[in-house]
């Protein structure tokens, strides 16, 4: 036997009938703090600031690439001793 039982009700009242905290004013207050550092920190940091310190990192990284190709490329075609 099968049986299918449709409830009704906000998210509130499922919470509160689930026995679960209601985390609503410390979820406010993260999302409020961790908006006043985002700010705070846009504020301490320039457009020119922010594009040099992304680039530094992408050109390292292509730096980094352009060896390991180069070196994979040397030892492909370095002679191999025969056996």
């Amino acid at each position: 036997m099968k049986f299918t039982v449709n409830v009704e009700c906000s998210p509130e009242e499922a919470r509160r009938f689930m026995g679960l905290p209601d985390v609503t004013p410390i979820n406010e207050a993260l999302v409020a703090e961790m908006g006043k550092r985002m700010e705070k920190n846009l504020a301490m940091m320039s457009g020119e600031a922010m594009m040099n310190s992304w680039m530094s990192v992408g050109t390292q990284a292509q730096d980094a690439f352009v060896k390991m190709m180069t070196s994979a490329a040397g030892a492909a075609v370095a002679p191999r001793e025969k056996p």
